[in-house]
């Protein structure tokens, strides 16, 4: 809770938060594929959130999350859906940036698991809400197959950079 009190990562980062948001929505913009049953679709809009959480922490992740799902919904006509990407989103990119800025080396696996666990049951309830309980249930593995390739595609972002020295977070 302390990181969300110091947003002072987020006032000095600023032009770095908003190339991530708009490196993370060209992400989706490129790939995106339709899901019959669902009126919803399959992105790469994860990499780019679990590459800024990992790197620059939970407030970091919640920003781009937040703001790169809700304008990935907006650009590709999926208006029903921006609220709740908003909200998924958000809490998936702070609880694998808040897990990850910990000292302890599981959790940021951890924070990857239950991030990718918050978006797809957060989608999950979303589309039962909003279509049924058997388009919810249509939702899950693709869903899921979006999670497990955004933490494929972050981690070897985030190993690469690693390799390099090259963290964001010392831009």
């Amino acid at each position: 809770m302390e990181e969300l009190v110091n947003m002072g990562l987020i006032r000095e980062k600023l032009p770095l938060l908003a190339i991530l948001i708009a490196l993370s929505v060209v992400l989706g913009l490129v790939i995106n594929i339709p899901i019959p049953g669902t009126n919803g679709y399959v992105n790469l809009l994860d990499v780019g959130i679990y590459t800024a959480a990992l790197t620059l922490g939970g407030p970091a992740g919640l920003l781009v999350g937040a703001s790169s799902g809700l304008l990935l919904d907006l650009l590709l006509g999926y208006p029903q859906w921006m609220f709740f990407s908003l909200v998924i989103h958000g809490l998936q990119g702070y609880l694998v940036g808040i897990l990850a800025k910990n000292q302890v080396k599981t959790l940021p696996l951890l924070g990857l698991i239950l991030g990718s666990f918050t978006m797809v049951i957060g989608y999950y309830l979303a589309t039962w809400l909003l279509y049924g309980h058997l388009a919810g249930l249509a939702s899950l593995p693709s869903n899921a197959l979006q999670v497990i390739v955004g933490i494929i595609g972050a981690s070897s972002i985030v190993a690469i950079l690693n390799k390099q020295k090259m963290t964001l977070h010392h831009w």
